[in-house]
């Protein structure tokens, strides 16, 4: 096989006239899309109903994830196709057409393994009747009678046994609603109860969690967003109130674009946060679903730009391997990344990034110009409630960061080992956490806890929310966590999230954010509460930077910066003792070799006594750091009073 150079897929030239920022225009995103796709042919079986691909194979064997790969392909094939008018010198529609009629064939030896024994084949299959609906006139209508029930007795097991209370949900709603479109039997209870359950996850402003937990990541838009306005325009769904659910669908959809778009940084990468992110550019399918249906306040131009942005900034970082094949990683490969459910197939999910293609050529989101993102104008504060995050993004160097006082994939009631990808204080578009080595035992970045004889770091998994305010200056949050060490049970079924174990209280902290461009003033305040009064070690972690080196501290132990390439990720001590150091491990991250995160300690720290730390993440020159003095409010409470050089101050209550 001819190794594959990602530098040389056949890319028409750019254009700077419509699309001025990124260059790329629809005939890049087709030549991606078809290279994609032709990449995978030498993978797949004889009868093309499976592509094994090289690499991991996912929990549910290697059959599932042959599965999915035809699957998630089949997806981008059918965007490719609907954008076309069935127009296809590629020849696309009869392989497909092959490996779906081998696939569903009873009795076959190339028929997919049946929902009943591999639940992965639930999610595929909604990929697969997402595919037939949007490419009906082409394959699903040519097929004969035969050919069709064979595809739908293969579906029709799709709705049985036990479902996620989560994403999965839709799924079943679409197999089930495809089902009955065709005449077949359906449960419409078990319809009506599922829109129920995905209706519950809406947390307001556009906002939908991945479950009844603090679930908030981009399943929120390459899922629960996506699914929704493909299933009400689809036969079947108007019996079940599809027209009155789609104005709410459409506005849910139009706020959360609102926020979305300032979570996109300059480079054109999304905010690193939440599980699944071996799916990479799949985080533009909101951005294509908002011009898909009108249901978007952001301009065309900026639409295209947010998602081509995506595609850019994930090829050029290595996202297509020598073969022409996604691999399993953030960058590029990076297996580590994957949760237990991932195969060597799971990363073409990204096929959903692709969703701008069934939109033809003469659409204005392709001919408009493009036009910049929020964070290419000015500097952005936004507070997102449902999430509970303070989002700042800075235009002097194109990062957005996130400030996490809300999202955890828990509840105030759940304990649970915190989750690198949803409890820590920070996220960003050029960070990522510390995936593996410590961190799943000890947090290690942008974390506040108290440190045990042993070196480990309590968690804040379950701690209560307060309220989010902006005072003119700066974004306010905070959060109160009874923290836990945890014996962190080791094995099982890796989701993504939080692992269980056994744990031991620490101290009650309180944790309030004090947001200003690329500097987040963090105030610790330990609260009286029943886990005793006896003096703890007190540790905040920064930003996790890679492959980077240590400057030497400008004010002796009360400052510590760490370097990597343009990007600083720096701690100040504005108020108690500290001292600084930098955590540095090997291989535990996919953005490089050696992880560095700067850290403060604060030694015997006494109930009710506060410390106030200054943390930034940015590339280029920062403001002037802020600072703090504590002061006593009319009431006598303690009061932090930041000062902002040159702009104003704010005041926190602690």
């Amino acid at each position: 096989m001819t190794p594959f150079d990602p530098a040389h897929i056949d890319l028409p030239p750019e254009d700077p006239a419509v699309s001025p920022v990124t260059g790329w225009t629809r005939a890049h995103w087709a030549a991606v899309a078809d290279h994609l796709l032709l990449a995978l042919r030498p993978y797949a079986t004889p009868a093309h109903s499976r592509l094994l691909l090289p690499g991991i194979t996912g929990a549910q064997g290697r059959d599932s994830d042959g599965l999915e790969g035809f699957a998630r392909s089949f997806l981008l094939f059918a965007f490719r196709m609907r954008g076309e008018s069935g127009a296809d010198p590629l020849g696309f529609t009869e392989w497909y057409r092959k490996g779906l009629l081998a696939g569903c064939a009873a009795g076959g030896q190339e028929r997919w393994p049946s929902p009943l024994d591999v639940p992965q084949a639930k999610v595929e299959a909604a990929s697969i009747v997402v595919g037939l609906q949007l490419t009906r006139p082409w394959l699903w209508d040519t097929l004969s009678a035969h050919e069709r029930d064979s595809v739908l007795d293969w579906l029709a097991d799709v709705p049985h046994g036990a479902y996620p209370d989560n994403n999965w949900r839709w799924f079943r709603i679409t197999v089930q609603t495809f089902l009955a479109g065709e005449g077949r039997p359906h449960d419409p209870r078990l319809l009506e109860a599922d829109l129920a359950d995905v209706e519950s996850y809406y947390r307001g402003d556009g906002w939908y969690a991945d479950g009844p937990l603090r679930a908030f990541d981009h399943y929120c838009g390459w899922a629960m967003h996506l699914y929704p306005m493909l299933w009400a325009g689809s036969p079947g769904a108007e019996e079940l109130g599809a027209a009155e659910r789609r104005s709410a669908f459409r506005d849910r959809l139009a706020d959360y674009l609102d926020d979305y778009v300032h979570l996109i940084g300059a480079d054109g990468m999304p905010l690193l946060q939440g599980r699944s992110l071996a799916y990479r550019f799949a985080a533009a399918a909101p951005l294509w679903m908002g011009a898909l249906t009108g249901a978007s306040r952001v301009r065309p131009g900026v639409l295209r730009r947010g998602a081509s942005g995506m595609l850019r900034a994930f090829l050029d970082r290595g996202a297509v391997d020598r073969h022409g094949l996604l691999s399993v990683g953030l960058l590029d490969a990076w297996p580590a990344i994957a949760q237990s459910y991932s195969g060597s197939a799971s990363p073409y999910w990204a096929a959903k990034g692709f969703l701008g293609l069934a939109l033809s050529a003469e659409h204005e989101v392709w001919t408009t110009v493009e036009e910049p993102l929020p964070v290419e104008i000015e500097d952005v504060r936004r507070i997102i409630r449902p999430a509970g995050w303070v989002v700042s993004g800075t235009v002097a160097d194109g990062v957005v960061r996130v400030v996490n006082h809300g999202t955890d994939h828990g509840s105030p009631a759940l304990v649970t080992a915190d989750a690198p990808l949803y409890t820590r204080l920070g996220y960003s578009t050029t960070t990522l956490p510390p995936l593996l080595g410590t961190t799943r035992s000890s947090p290690v970045d942008n974390a506040v806890g108290a440190v045990d004889p042993r070196g480990r770091l309590t968690h804040r998994s379950g701690f209560v929310t307060e309220d989010l305010i902006d005072d003119g200056l700066a974004a306010i949050a905070g959060s109160t966590a009874r923290t836990h060490w945890v014996e962190v049970e080791e094995g099982g079924f890796d989701v993504g999230w939080g692992y269980r174990g056994t744990t031991t209280d620490g101290p009650t902290l309180r944790t309030v954010s004090v947001v200003r461009g690329p500097w987040e003033v963090r105030v610790v305040r330990r609260l009286v509460a029943d886990e005793g009064d006896e003096p703890v070690r007190l540790r905040v972690s920064g930003w996790p930077l890679v492959d980077a080196r240590t400057e030497p501290g400008m004010d002796g132990s009360r400052r510590v910066v760490v370097r990597s390439g343009g990007a600083f990720s720096e701690l100040r001590v504005l108020q108690g003792a500290g001292r600084t150091g930098v955590h540095i491990e090997r291989g535990t991250s996919p953005m490089g070799a050696v992880s560095a995160v700067p850290w403060v300690d604060f030694e015997a720290l006494e109930t009710t006594d506060v410390v106030v730390v200054a943390v930034r993440l940015g590339r280029a020159d920062p403001p002037p750091a802020p600072l703090a003095d504590l002061v006593r409010g009319p009431d006598g409470e303690t009061v932090v009073d930041v000062r902002w050089p040159g702009a104003g101050r704010s005041r926190v209550r602690v």
